[in-house]
């Protein structure tokens, strides 16, 4: 079993990037769908993000209940705590950024509630044909899709959401969740299959070990909000990983959508490079800000360790040394992930990731016999202008958001 990448970060640090990961994998719409809207214009752009959402959520939740010991004892079958802890651990909902508040009635009955809303906060200045967008037309088959890995009978419905009048309304939105049999059994969408036998859907990744101090899973009751701290270390290594193949099961539902949309292989190339750059230079810059690495070629190489493009280690073959950066092909390369657009033919999201910490640094990529390549951390006389991608992606909020000290309290059904 590969070792991860993230094994050698401390708890402490590894407590603060889980969030960070979440948040990243949050952003990824903030970077492809503006370039959706430039190629095709905002209808197609809504239909893109209810593909993606769709055919990558209901995998990797299914992958996390198994992961930290929460999956329903009969497949299919679980309850509204399920899907609530599912929700806690998913890049489509990041702590506090996404802050949902969750009340439980029974195992059948629950509400949640947004008190804020990180993405409605991005999108309500471009009016509300895009707050719609976005809170109807998307969340409601994508809402389902994330139930439907736990219960296929189970339905999101709106109690209220957006627009909101008054226009200071809160909390941001209300949902109900049920579970009734008499519901028609939801149903995946035909790219749902198609990602579910990809690489990095079936991928075996260690697993936690029981014995390391802390909590190794989230068995017990639901919390108001995860305190990342309480895990264990291999919990952490684990649910780090496990994020990272959200983002590729995400991104590769991402490029499902555009294929069918797409008049060339160069078009479909050409925007999911724009979506890796101004995703990766964003999260870049929020996991060095959030490990303190240093500016200098040494902490770009630490940057990139730890970065999603070559996690987990178990999907990138990433050979990380101490002068250069050596990559393999892979399980990544035949999904056709992130680091399959990279190389010595283009290098930009590498490039942009470790500009975030001095524009001065560059990579220098080469070939490395037929099926790998290397990256040389360099530093240039004159810096480098911030990609286009990365400017375009910090309008989101998301890029400034900081996380706060909360207490984590139980939550049992009122």
């Amino acid at each position: 079993m590969t070792t991860s990448r993230y094994a050698d970060l401390s708890r402490a640090d590894l407590a603060v990037l889980v969030p960070e990961l979440l948040l990243m994998g949050q952003l990824i719409d903030r970077s492809g769908m503006a370039w959706c809207i430039s190629e095709f214009g905002r209808d197609e752009m809504l239909q893109i993000a209810i593909e993606e959402w769709a055919a990558a959520s209901p995998i990797y939740t299914r992958r996390m209940q198994r992961a930290l010991g929460y999956a329903p004892a009969v497949p299919g079958q679980g309850d509204v705590i399920t899907i609530f802890k599912g929700l806690q651990l998913d890049i489509g909902a990041p702590p506090q950024f996404m802050d949902f508040r969750y009340t439980v009635h029974d195992p059948r009955h629950g509400e949640f509630h947004l008190d804020h809303c990180g993405a409605l906060m991005d999108v309500e200045p471009m009016g509300t044909d895009y707050v719609k967008g976005m809170c109807h037309d998307i969340e409601d088959p994508t809402f389902d899709a994330t139930a439907i890995a736990t219960h296929p009978r189970a339905q999101v419905r709106p109690i209220h959401r957006p627009p909101r009048v008054p226009a200071d309304r809160r909390p941001h939105c209300a949902w109900t969740v049920i579970i009734d049999d008499d519901h028609p059994e939801a149903q995946g969408i035909p790219a749902l299959a198609v990602n579910e036998r990809s690489r990095a859907a079936t991928l075996d990744l260690a697993p936690i070990d029981p014995s390391d101090d802390g909590a190794g899973d989230y068995a017990g009751p639901l919390v108001s909000d995860l305190d990342f701290t309480a895990f264990s270390h291999s919990a952490l290594v684990r649910i780090a990983d496990e994020v990272c193949l959200q983002m590729h099961l995400l991104d590769r539902a991402f490029a499902l959508a555009l294929e069918k949309r797409c008049e060339s292989e160069e078009q479909l190339t050409r925007i999911r490079r724009q979506q890796l750059t101004g995703a990766a230079g964003v999260g870049a810059l929020r996991i060095a800000r959030a490990l303190g690495i240093s500016g200098d070629e040494e902490g770009a190489r630490r940057l990139l360790a730890s970065h999603p493009m070559l996690n987990p280690a178990a999907y990138v073959d990433a050979e990380i040394g101490d002068e250069r950066i050596v990559v393999r092909r892979s399980a990544a390369h035949e999904d056709g992930a992130w680091i399959s657009l990279c190389g010595p033919e283009w290098a930009g999201a590498l490039a942009a990731a470790v500009q975030v910490l001095d524009p001065h640094l560059d990579v220098a990529v080469e070939p490395v016999g037929d099926d790998a390549w290397s990256l040389t951390v360099v530093r240039r006389a004159q810096p480098a202008p911030e990609a286009q991608e990365v400017t375009v992606t910090k309008f989101s909020s998301g890029v400034d958001f900081a996380f706060e000290e909360r207490r984590s309290l139980p939550i049992t059904p009122v």
